[in-house]
C-alpha cells in the first residue's frame, strides 16, 4: 500500500521529467527547420511570423475541438500578453543569431537561461538551491563552455553572443512568469499554449506591417520547414513546457532543457555538416550528466 502511494506521489514529477525533455528536444529542432527557410530568402521576421501563424490556427483548432472556453479574465489576459511578449522576444534573439554563428553554437549559448533562473528563484522567491541543482548548473555551464567555440578554437561573434544572451534571459524570464503567477497556471497548458503564440504572432505582425519587409517565396519544401518549425518546435515545445512547469518547477524544467543545444548539435552535425570534435563532445556528456542528475533528483 506505501509503495502505491509512493509510486503515485512521484509520478506527477515523473511525467514532468517527460514532458520537460519533449520540449527542450522539440525547441532544439528550430534549426533544423529554419536555417532551410533563411536558404530559401526568408530573413528573421518572416521566419518567426510563419513560424507562429499556422501554429496558431492548430492551437486554436484544438482548444475548441476539445470544448475549452477562450475567455479570459483581466488578470488572466494581461499575464498572458505578458508571456506572448517574453516569447517572442526570446525567438527573435535566438533566430537572430542563427544569422551571426553557426545555430548550434548559437542554442548552446542560450542555455545559460539556467543560470540566470536558479539565482533569481533564490533572490526574488526564496527558493532554495540544492547541492544537486547547484552540482548541475555548474557541470551545464561546463559543458556549454566547452561547446561553444569554434571548430578552429577562435573567438565567437560579439553581436550573435549578446543575440543568444538576451535569448535565454528572456526565456528565463518567461519560465518563471508561467511558474510564479497563480492566474497563469489557472488558463491550462493548451489555452496558455494558445495565447502564448497567438501574441506572437501578434508581436511579428506588428513588427511586419511597421516597416519590416516580409521576405521569401511558397514552395512544397518551404511549406514542409513551416509547418515543422510551426508545429514540432512552436506547439509541440510550449505545451509540453506548460505542462511541464507545474510539475517540476523553472528550475527543474529549464536544466532539463540542456537537452535543446544537444539537439542543435545533433543536427547541426548530421544535417548541416558542422564538425564534431573531442571538445563538442565532452562537453555533450558533461550536459547530458547533469540532465540525469537532475531527472533523478526531481523525481
Amino acid at each position: 500500500m506505501e509503495d502505491q502511494k509512493r509510486i503515485s506521489s512521484a509520478s506527477p514529477q515523473s511525467r514532468g521529467v517527460l514532458y520537460a525533455v519533449i520540449a527542450a528536444i522539440t525547441y532544439g529542432m528550430n534549426p533544423l527547420f529554419a536555417l532551410p527557410l533563411y536558404g530559401e530568402g526568408f530573413n528573421v521576421d518572416s521566419v518567426l511570423f510563419v513560424r507562429y501563424l499556422p501554429a496558431a490556427l492548430f492551437l486554436c483548432a484544438l482548444v475548441l475541438l476539445r470544448g475549452e472556453s477562450l475567455r479570459l479574465t483581466v488578470k488572466e489576459f494581461a499575464g498572458s500578453v505578458l508571456c506572448g511578449l517574453l516569447f517572442a522576444l526570446t525567438s527573435f534573439f535566438l533566430f537572430l543569431s542563427y544569422t551571426k554563428m553557426d545555430a548550434g553554437i548559437a542554442s548552446t549559448l542560450l542555455f545559460v537561461y539556467p543560470v540566470m533562473v536558479a539565482p533569481i528563484m533564490l533572490f526574488v522567491f526564496h527558493e532554495r538551491m540544492g547541492l544537486t541543482t547547484i552540482l548541475c548548473i555548474l557541470l551545464s555551464c561546463i559543458g556549454v563552455g566547452l561547446l561553444c567555440r569554434t571548430a578552429e578554437g577562435g573567438f565567437l561573434s560579439i553581436a550573435g553572443i549578446v543575440y543568444a544572451l538576451l535569448s535565454a534571459l528572456t526565456y528565463a524570464l518567461y519560465l518563471i512568469t508561467v511558474n510564479r503567477l497563480p492566474w497563469i497556471q489557472k488558463i491550462g497548458a493548451g489555452k496558455l499554449t494558445f495565447y502564448v503564440v497567438l501574441f506572437c504572432l501578434i508581436f511579428f505582425l506588428v513588427r511586419i506591417g511597421g516597416g519590416m519587409s516580409f521576405k521569401g517565396s511558397f514552395t512544397p519544401f518551404v511549406c514542409l520547414n513551416i509547418a515543422g518549425l510551426s508545429l514540432i518546435s512552436t506547439a509541440a515545445s510550449i505545451g509540453f513546457t506548460s505542462l511541464a512547469l507545474p510539475r517540476l518547477g523553472a528550475t527543474g524544467t529549464s536544466i532539463i532543457g540542456a537537452l535543446e543545444p544537444l539537439t542543435a548539435v545533433f543536427f547541426g552535425v548530421a544535417v548541416f555538416h558542422e564538425v564534431l570534435t573531442v571538445r563538442i563532445v565532452l562537453g555533450i556528456i558533461l550536459i547530458l550528466v547533469s540532465v540525469v542528475l537532475v531527472a533523478l533528483d526531481r523525481r
